[in-house]
């Protein structure tokens, strides 16, 4: 077989037959109310960026305009709330990509009383904004991420991708249990 992917068993596979349908977009949602993966372009660098803002979009839409003081009361033994995860990847796209040194993780689970969930969406946003305008100027997947560190060595933008998509994603699955506890609001 030509193909990278074998059938089971050894067997050959069919061709699979394409459905008359469109296509939904990325932004728009099916018919259960949820939106799809991204479409990305074919290149490595494009699907984990695309699969990562599909996750950081996700994860900021299960946050916005959920219910105070629900949105930052722990339902769960750990104590974890939907407004402290948002904070928490805040904090770790922070480090990751703009170079922030973090010194108590456990910390940045809790938005600070003062901080209403229009604000930490709002910085959450802001944050992935910047991370995506140091991305935007990183094209090769095997160099170090480009932030400021002075002493400690930066992983390959190939290694912070996947881990920012497994970090959010980890993070984004929690945060669908915790909104759906909260007000019964499920989909991304």
């Amino acid at each position: 077989m030509s193909s990278s992917c074998a059938a089971p068993h050894g067997g050959r596979r069919r061709p699979r037959r394409r459905k008359a349908t469109t296509v939904p977009s990325d932004t728009r949602p099916n018919r259960h109310g949820d939106t799809p993966p991204p479409r990305t372009g074919s290149s490595e660098i494009e699907v984990l960026r695309g699969f990562l803002d599909y996750l950081r979009t996700s994860i900021a839409a299960k946050a916005d305009g959920a219910p105070e003081p629900q949105v930052r009361t722990a339902a769960v033994p750990s104590g974890t709330n939907l407004l402290g995860l948002l904070n928490h990847l805040t904090f770790v796209e922070c480090s990751m990509f703009l170079g922030d040194d973090v010194t108590d993780w456990q910390a940045t689970f809790q938005a600070a009383p003062t901080d209403s969930v229009a604000d930490v969406v709002a910085r959450y946003r802001d944050a992935v904004e910047r991370a995506n305008e140091v991305l935007d100027g990183c094209a090769d997947l095997g160099a170090p991420v480009p932030r400021p560190r002075p002493g400690r060595p930066a992983p390959s933008l190939r290694w912070a991708l996947t881990h920012m998509i497994e970090e959010t994603g980890r993070h984004a699955g929690h945060a669908d249990i915790l909104r759906e506890l909260i007000d019964s609001t499920t989909g991304r």
